[in-house]
């Protein structure tokens, strides 16, 4: 049951990033205007937006690893580790 929910959440994330990707395309679209040019345009603003959006996901699902990190460097540097 916890598997299916992982992965219902999972879905759910994608549309989500997929319903904003749609909406900056057509914005950007919109107020651009209609030609080959802009459609291309267009198409480079959507990538950088979900490139962002992507290494802010990513950040988020690796934010309790990193704090796990930071305080074991922490421990053993001020809790282990004794200078000489």
């Amino acid at each position: 049951m916890a598997r299916y929910l992982l992965v219902v959440r999972e879905t759910e994330e994608n549309i989500m990033f997929e319903l904003i990707f749609l909406l900056v395309f057509i914005a950007t679209l919109l107020a651009t205007g209609i030609t080959l040019a802009t459609v291309f345009i267009a198409t480079v603003m959507g990538f950088i937006v979900l490139a962002l959006l992507g290494m802010i996901g990513v950040m988020f699902k690796l934010l309790p690893w990193i704090i796990v990190i930071v305080l074991g460097v922490w421990f053993f540097r001020h809790v282990v580790y004794t200078p000489r």
